[in-house]
């Protein structure tokens, strides 16, 4: 009881220190170019700036708690959706992380993919922006996806889209595009769709293509 308390006053300790600078690295984080690709977005660039100061508040809270353990955990932000993936030692660990999360106060939902394990290889690093880097070119070619609304995360041939889509179409073609891109594994898509009646999320399985290799292509519940 003793050792659990003492960690949970190092995570309180470390997420107020973290948080008493992260307005100030908050908004040196969202320059000229953030603000410009903001713009174009369908989402305000209020909106926007809201996004990229709790990704980076929840980021900088985690490194302050273990810096070596979360140093590959990625944080991705849109529309106050918050995903946190990538590895880390420990279920401790992972369900701090998410903790840490739901504690800012402009995210509403938190996807925690956070796999416990080793960190990745370079090699399988670097495979992971290579299939980020297809998926994105593929976004921009096709013209049923608007690319500059999704948000690509992908760690280990699992692919994680965020966003928005303007239709439920659009939101299937993207889903479609990213599981066939090669050394895709499995895909999961946590994007929403903005119609009249607001933002909606997306939640549907879909049969694997010709060219899909993986387990499944999915959409996560909120949690």
């Amino acid at each position: 009881m003793a050792s659990m308390m003492r960690k949970l006053f190092v995570i309180a300790a470390a997420m107020a220190a973290a948080s008493s600078v992260t307005g100030c690295m908050a908004a040196a984080a969202v320059g000229a170019a953030g603000v410009g690709l903001m713009a174009v977005q369908d989402r305000t660039i209020g909106q926007g700036i809201d996004d990229a100061t709790a990704s980076q508040e929840v980021k900088m809270r985690l490194l302050a708690t273990d810096r070596a353990g979360y140093a590959e955990v990625d944080v991705e932000v849109a529309n106050g959706a918050l995903l946190l993936s990538g590895p880390a030692p420990s279920e401790q660990h992972r369900q701090t992380a998410e903790m840490v999360a739901r504690s800012v106060a402009s995210v509403h939902t938190v996807y925690n993919e956070i796999v416990v394990g080793p960190p990745s290889s370079l090699a399988r690093s670097a495979q992971d922006e290579l299939i980020t880097a297809q998926i994105r070119t593929r976004f921009a070619a096709s013209n049923a996806v608007r690319a500059v609304n999704i948000n690509i995360e992908t760690y280990s041939g699992n692919v994680y889209l965020m966003g928005t889509a303007r239709s439920d179409h659009e939101l299937q073609r993207a889903a479609e595009i990213a599981a066939s891109t090669p050394g895709v594994r499995r895909v999961v898509s946590f994007m929403q769709v903005l119609a009249p009646r607001g933002v909606q999320s997306y939640a549907a399985s879909l049969p694997p293509t010709p060219e899909y290799r993986g387990d499944d292509l999915a959409g996560g519940p909120t949690r």
